[in-house]
């Protein structure tokens, strides 16, 4: 069990900014459009592109395609000092539920 909390896609507004820790190919097929995107394997030297996520009055909620990365990257960003939470089924939820995605080009799509 996570000590950190699942978030539903239900309860995040369109609107909502995500981290989305999937590699490029996964991202070009399919994102939030109002998410900020950091592969996983990127993360350590890119961590000061989150600055803005900190101290704020909600979690920053991190997703994949559907959830196995998201549970190896929130301790980390923990430690960060990032208050973070999982986006209940990953990106495989979002799509599922009809949530606005974007793609680098054809009908977006989660792989």
């Amino acid at each position: 069990m996570s000590e950190f909390p699942d978030v539903p896609v239900s309860d995040l507004p369109d609107d909502a900014v995500v981290l989305d820790i999937r590699e490029q190919d996964e991202w070009d097929l399919g994102h939030a459009p109002t998410a900020v995107h950091i592969p996983m394997s990127q993360l350590p030297e890119r961590v000061d592109e989150l600055a803005p996520f900190l101290d704020r009055d909600e979690p920053l909620v991190v997703t994949c395609r559907s959830g196995g990365r998201v549970q190896r990257v929130m301790p980390w960003l923990a430690q960060q000092g990032y208050e973070v939470a999982n986006l209940e089924g990953g990106m495989r939820a979002w799509h599922a539920a009809g949530r606005p995605m974007e793609s680098a080009g054809g009908e977006p799509t989660v792989s």
